[in-house]
């Protein structure tokens, strides 16, 4: 029986083992009508927080432990999920529920000794895919670090499709308009707007307001033109001295793999005892051991002559105020880790050009992992209000074969281009999906159970591609 107390037809049974942040937010973004959702956590105030906004069972029990593992029955779950704040207990975990029957098995592991191992753990210990939040956020950092542009895209469809967002003033004859009044949009397609904290999906007569933030896809060559209307391309200057303040995971990939590359870096940590970890651990990186909310310090340190400013301290307001000073100071690039989306509706007014949270890039990576081969990517925005997702067009689709027109797509999903034999378009409602086109869609959180009905294969369940192929999942079930 779910949680509700309703007899429904499970798909899919998930447990997250971890009921932090992350592990609320991946029951959240995963959670549907046909998704069974367990959480179990050892500490009971934790779990008392979040049993009031999930749909989801709640187990009270450490997964460490065998016993509750078994009494909850593991044996019949998909998927498990161990994202508590020890890696060594996600790694055990995770090898414990496969040993006791569990299909599949997701690990968080983020310590910098473990990451070069990574492929032997997996193996090892018999876990299907392990995500680490703060290697995959200083990836996504040293990629839009790369770019020429200043401000935020996705690359889809190998990098033909791009998708950036765009503060409404920045483009000349874009506030006042509606939408279909603009002018040279030929290849682009605005798919959504940013006002106020909140994403709308637009029409036509969409007014653009002045304080908007504009979700732009299309064609890469179609971005670039838009990118030099609104001067939001940077001179062209390579990345070559980046200051970071905060020395944490994330400091630290980012210390290393740039350091990689050639870029002269700066890490600015308070601790002593990581500044020494740091230096005892890092190759061609100046470690500044002090206070990096210290204006006279970032100035002795030459911040206004950096080419890149990125704050990735614990704390957001931190970040976000030094990322600001910095930019202030003339740095061009300045980057900020924030991870409360109540912050969401600060970021798109203080200017800052980027700000990240580890919590979405990961949640995105799983969603990826667990729609199969069809999802080629999952983006999650302002805090998972909507996802932007890329989709491998299988004959099995009910979308296949016919005019988008007559699909009957609800007014929060919104096909936004497709590429097709390597050439992007940007549909209409005559366009047509093909068995092998690449396509991008931009969904609200509240239409992504619509987008699954969508886009899962006509026959069997929407996850059955990735570890149970031919096999539905469909059962009623009472729990």
């Amino acid at each position: 029986m779910h949680p509700s107390g309703m007899v429904v037809n499970i798909l899919m049974k998930v447990m997250i083992v971890g009921a932090g942040k992350l592990g609320y937010k991946l029951a959240n973004a995963i959670s549907g009508k046909d998704i069974l959702i367990t959480v179990m956590d050892s500490d009971p105030e934790v779990l008392g927080k979040i049993s009031d906004h999930l749909d989801a069972l709640m187990i009270k029990a450490s997964g460490l432990q065998v016993d509750a593992l078994k009494e909850a029955g593991i044996d019949a779950y998909d998927l498990i999920i161990a994202v508590t704040d020890s890696d060594e207990t996600n790694i055990v975990v995770c090898s414990l529920a496969k040993k006791l029957g569990c299909k599949k098995a997701i690990a968080r592991v983020r310590d910098p000794e473990y990451a070069s191992h990574r492929e032997f753990i997996k193996s090892a210990m018999d876990i299907d895919y392990i995500i680490n939040p703060e290697l995959a956020t200083a990836k996504e950092i040293i990629r839009y670090l790369l770019k020429s542009y200043s401000f935020y895209s996705g690359d889809f469809a190998e990098g033909r499709i791009l998708m950036a967002d765009f503060n409404a003033l920045t483009l000349p004859g874009f506030p006042g308009k509606q939408i279909k009044e603009l002018e040279n949009m030929s290849g682009l397609l605005i798919a959504a707007i940013s006002r106020n904290g909140e994403i709308i999906i637009p029409h036509g007569s969409t007014r653009i307001l002045d304080d908007d933030v504009i979700y732009i896809i299309g064609k890469r060559d179609n971005i670039d033109l838009i990118a030099k209307r609104s001067k939001a391309l940077l001179p062209v200057r390579n990345i070559k001295k980046v200051m970071i303040l905060g020395g944490g995971k994330i400091g630290y990939y980012l210390g290393e793999k740039l350091a990689d590359q050639g870029v002269a870096i700066k890490i600015i940590e308070q601790d002593k005892e990581r500044c020494q970890y740091l230096s005892e651990h890092l190759n061609n990186v100046l470690v500044i051991c002090g206070d990096g909310t210290d204006a006279d310090l970032l100035m002795d340190e030459d911040i206004s002559s950096m080419d890149a400013f990125i704050g990735v301290t614990g704390y957001d307001e931190e970040n976000l105020l030094m990322t600001l000073m910095a930019k202030q100071a003339g740095v061009k690039k300045v980057i900020a880790k924030v991870s409360k989306s109540s912050y969401v509706h600060l970021i798109e007014k203080l200017g800052v050009d980027i700000a990240l949270n580890p919590i979405d890039i990961t949640v995105g990576d799983i969603l990826k992992f667990i729609r199969g081969g069809r999802a080629i990517s999952v983006s999650l925005l302002l805090g998972g209000q909507a996802e932007v997702t890329e989709i491998l067009a299988d004959i099995s689709m009910p979308v296949i074969g016919k005019p988008i027109a007559e699909l009957g797509l609800p007014k929060g999903i919104i096909i936004g281009a497709v590429s097709h034999k390597g050439k992007v378009f940007i549909p209409n409602g005559s366009s047509i999906i093909n068995p092998g086109d690449r396509f991008v869609v931009f969904c609200l959180a509240s239409q992504i159970h619509v987008l699954e009905t969508f886009f899962k294969p006509s026959k069997g369940g929407l996850f059955n591609e990735l570890w149970n192929r031919g096999k539905s999942f469909g059962k009623s079930i009472n729990h």
